[in-house]
C-alpha cells in the first residue's frame, strides 16, 4: 500500500512559478512510474506528465511541454511538478498518481494509487 500527499499548491499570478510535491509512504515510490493529473471545475481529470520509475524517461502533454518539469527523488521518495510560465487555464486540483509504467500513467489507465489534491488556482 502507498499513501499519496501533495503540497505546494496555491494562488499565483499569470506568468508566475509554483512547484508541487508529492509524498509517498508506504512501498517505496521507486517500485512505481509516477505522474501528475489534473482537474479543473467541471471538466474531466487528464494527464499532465509522467516519469519512469528510475526518472530516466518523462513525458508531458503539449499544452505545459516547455513549462512544467517533472522530477523524482528516490531517496526521499518525493516526486516533484515544477510549473513556470503559468495561465489561467492551468487552474485546477492537480492530482499525484502511482502506476505500473509510465505509458499506463499517460493513458490513464490500471493507476494503483491517487493522491487527494491540491488546488492550483492562476490568477489574470
Amino acid at each position: 500500500q502507498v499513501q499519496l500527499v501533495e503540497s505546494g499548491g496555491g494562488l499565483v499570478q499569470a506568468g508566475g512559478s509554483l512547484t508541487l510535491s508529492c509524498a509517498a509512504s508506504g512501498r517505496t515510490s521507486s517500485s512505481y512510474a509516477m505522474g501528475w493529473f489534473r482537474q479543473a471545475p467541471g471538466k474531466e481529470r487528464e494527464f499532465v506528465a509522467a516519469i519512469s520509475r528510475n526518472g530516466a524517461s518523462t513525458y508531458d502533454v503539449d499544452s505545459v511541454e516547455g513549462r512544467f518539469t517533472i522530477r523524482r527523488d528516490n531517496g526521499k521518495n518525493t516526486v516533484s511538478l515544477q510549473m513556470n510560465r503559468v495561465k489561467p487555464e492551468d487552474t485546477a486540483v492537480y492530482y499525484c498518481a502511482a502506476s505500473t509504467s509510465l505509458a499506463s500513467l499517460r493513458v490513464k489507465t490500471n493507476i494503483l494509487y491517487w493522491g487527494k489534491g491540491t488546488l492550483v488556482t492562476v490568477s489574470p
